[in-house]
């Protein structure tokens, strides 16, 4: 198995450099021709949302689709898809961060019955409280 960065599936999402898009399409083709698949961190996923809204100024719903798209590829691989497609629908409709509702989707199926913060956004959730 191999993993993929950021760079890479920021490339096969929006197909801004046609070369890199064309290599990213040729890689996602030979991990189906091989039944394989490829990693991707939680953190890749993190900064996936951050460079599709401050650099391509995609908005949440737009960045919930991109990732659910990912989701949904038989070719990738995550720690927990159940974890990231809770956090997706969060992220989608609540006010924090996607690295939030990703935290708290993995705190949830380690057993933790909140996630201490700072962040007043989300309170409003429950599962988020004040130290």
């Amino acid at each position: 198995m191999i993993a993929v960065d950021t760079n890479t599936l920021v490339r096969y999402l929006v197909k801004d450099d046609p070369l890199q898009a064309r290599r990213v399409d040729a890689l996602v083709r030979q991990l189906d021709e091989d039944q394989a698949r490829a990693y991707v961190s939680d953190i890749v996923l993190c900064e996936i949302v951050w460079v599709l809204s401050s650099q391509y100024d995609f908005k949440r719903a737009e960045i919930a689709l991109a990732l659910r798209r990912l989701a949904a590829a038989r070719q990738l691989r995550f720690d927990s898809t159940d974890n990231v497609l809770r956090a997706i629908g969060a992220y989608e409709q609540g006010k924090g961060d996607f690295a939030d509702y990703l935290i708290r989707e993995h705190a949830k199926t380690a057993g933790c019955i909140s996630v201490v913060t700072f962040d007043k956004n989300l309170y409003k959730d429950g599962s988020f409280v004040a130290p």
